[in-house]
């Protein structure tokens, strides 16, 4: 038997680029595209008109939002950190798993190295999603 996650939700898929301006944003929103910049020059070697152009088009694509103030456009995320996690997971878990969930988990569980602490803390989630789901009508699964 093999578990299927649906997804009902679509969720923002993200490029590396896009991790790296949305990752900027987090952490100094509200800020203007020369803060993102100065925050990621080091790391990327990105121009401001480079910088600019990619946060203008996540504007476009819905991941972040832009407020004019006379001259000064001011970026906020318009995903959260949540989001954006759950639709890269969501995107490995439909191509690279066919969407089938338990093999990725099998794979993350022998590829990983996981203290005693980790699988506690794993088992609890599991054992707080039985309670939350108990009552619910159980989920079909795709032979």
């Amino acid at each position: 038997m093999t578990l299927v996650i649906t997804m009902s939700t679509p969720q923002p898929e993200l490029t590396e680029s896009e991790w790296a301006i949305i990752k900027a944003v987090w952490e100094h929103q509200p800020c203007a595209a020369p803060s993102v910049q100065e925050a990621l020059v080091a790391s990327r070697g990105w121009t401001y008109s480079t910088v600019r152009t990619l946060m203008d088009r996540m504007v476009a694509k819905g991941l972040l939002t832009a407020e004019k103030i006379r001259h000064l456009t001011l970026y906020r995320a318009a995903v959260s950190r949540r989001q954006a996690q759950l639709g890269e997971l969501r995107y490995a878990l439909r191509h690279a798993f066919d969407g089938a969930l338990k093999p990725m988990v099998e794979t993350l569980l022998t590829a990983e190295t996981l203290s005693a602490a980790d699988l506690d803390e794993l088992e609890a989630l599991i054992v707080a999603r039985r309670k939350s789901q108990a009552g619910r009508p159980a989920r079909k699964a795709n032979p």
